[in-house]
Formats: C-alpha cells, structure tokens, sequence
C-alpha cells in the first residue's frame, strides 16, 4: 500500500487511459471528460498533493469539462454544413433562357449546365429567350423563374 502511496499518479494514468479507450467504444464525450479530470489528478499526485486534493482536482476538472467544454463540443460535432439535395439546390441559382417562357407555354432555362422546363413566377410576364433569370421554385419538373434585371436595365 506503500508503494501506491508514492506512485499514486500511475493509477491516475491508468484511469485516464482506462476512460479514454472507453470513450471510444460510447463516443458520448463523457468519458474522455472525465479521463480529463484523471490527468489533473495525475498532475496533481506528481507534485506530491496529499490524495483528498488529487480527488477534489479530478472531480473539479472533471465537472469543469462536463459543464464548459463538452457542450460546445457537441454543438459543434452535430452541427455542420447544410447538405441541399434534389432539386432544392437549384431554388437560388441563376439561369439562361434558352426558349420563351409564358405563363401559358412553358420554356426552356439551362440551370448549372442541364436543360429545364420554365414557367415564370409572375404569370403575368413572358420572358424572352436570352435573359438570365433566378429560380425561385421547383414544381415537379418545372423551374419557376423571375428575371434578373441587370445594370442595363435598371438605368
């Protein structure tokens, strides 16, 4: 028991390492927050702490870890870029009028490289072909598009 004494911070280690294969295997961020608080205690027993501070600096750092550092942690892991798939990557993109677009016949607008029926957004318009026009829906097959008013235009 003597030797323990002495050695203590090796149990530490032996935890921390312990806790963090662990992690491992649950991938919660529980465990690796607490081997953590393991290695502080290590630290700890190395500077030759009596045991009670070494448990209390685990704990403290432990806790300290679950309350501070973990949750941005998670938020950050469970978070990421939003992934747009289908056709609701278009809705934003711009788009060249390949053939006239009209409420009652629908047209032709090449979006990122691929060929789509049209219809304008305002039924009211008729948009010639050449025009460069956004896409604000996606109906089935069917792009709704808004002209783009340009410089020119807009003098």
């Amino acid at each position: 028991m003597e030797w323990l004494g002495d050695n203590l911070w090796s149990a530490w280690l032996a935890l921390a390492v312990f806790l963090g294969v662990a992690e491992l295997m649950s991938l919660d961020l529980v465990l690796v927050m607490l081997a953590v608080g393991a290695v502080a205690a290590m630290v700890t027993a190395l500077l030759g702490a009596p045991v009670l501070a070494q448990v209390l600096v685990a704990g403290g750092a432990s806790v300290a870890m679950l309350a501070l550092v973990r949750p941005s942690v998670v938020k950050r892991l469970h978070t990421g870029p939003e992934l747009s798939l289908g056709h609701g990557k278009l809705v934003g993109r711009q788009g060249l009028v390949t053939a006239a677009i009209t409420a009652n016949e629908p047209g032709r607008v090449r979006i990122d490289g691929e060929i789509w029926s049209a219809t304008p957004y305002d039924e009211t318009l008729t948009i010639a072909p050449g025009q460069r026009v956004e896409v604000f829906a996606i109906q089935g097959a069917t792009a709704l598009v808004h002209p783009v008013s340009t410089l020119e235009e807009s003098d």
